[in-house]
């Protein structure tokens, strides 16, 4: 089993970076690079109002920029009866969306928090704000990729799935904006560790919750 989870990674994680779905890890950081680059044309040249906002929209361009490859996640394997194939090798579908929660959050998480230093450069991010906005995305990125799967999971067969998708993402991910953003604020210290709190929550959740749509699915 080990050995075929180890598999299921690696493969999940090549078709995810090198665009094999329709897509790779390029399109979501290009569009988190270019809401960074856009949103001071769009503030002004107030150097403080840019300083003071540019935290808040690193996380939601991470937020969007995790939307999109929502229906590469389990809609085409589920097309292409791979779920079945793994069914009948043992393995369950609880093990199969844990894997490719990982996959996605490989795939995106520790990309964005490199693309977060040259954005912090355009947002005119300090230093200590670019330390708490790292520390942030590696404490939420990992729930905003256990949201994406179990929407993906949740709307894979559906007629405009894709547009469903990025509705349901949203509210599910306000908890992880809201104490990601928090942390930036004054007093806002145990914002960072809410947002852990959070994103372990929705690892735990992401298998089961995931693993039971993709069953009704098949069925």
């Amino acid at each position: 089993m080990r050995r075929r989870l180890w598999a299921l990674l690696r493969r999940d994680l090549a078709l995810l970076l090198l665009g094999g779905r329709r897509g790779g890890t390029m399109l979501p950081l290009l569009f988190f690079m270019a809401v960074a680059m856009l949103f001071p044309f769009a503030i002004g040249p107030d150097a403080r109002l840019l300083a003071r906002t540019g935290g808040g929209v690193i996380w939601v361009a991470a937020l969007l920029a995790a939307i999109l490859p929502l229906d590469r996640l389990i809609e085409p394997d589920l097309e292409l009866g791979m779920f079945d194939q793994w069914a009948l090798r043992g393995m369950s579908e609880e093990w199969i969306v844990a894997v490719r929660v990982i996959a996605h959050w490989l795939s995106f998480g520790p990309p964005l928090m490199l693309a977060a230093l040259p954005a912090a450069a355009l947002l005119g991010l300090d230093g200590p704000t670019l330390r708490t906005v790292e520390l942030g995305l590696l404490a939420g990125t990992p729930g905003l990729a256990a949201v994406g799967v179990i929407v993906a999971a949740l709307t894979a067969g559906l007629r405009g799935g894709a547009a469903l998708a990025g509705l349901l993402v949203s509210p599910l991910a306000v908890p992880l904006l809201v104490f990601g953003a928090g942390s930036l604020a004054p007093g806002g210290e145990s914002g960072i560790a809410l947002t852990a709190a959070v994103s372990l929550v929705l690892l735990a959740l992401a298998p089961f919750a995931a693993g039971a749509a993709v069953r009704a699915a098949r069925g």
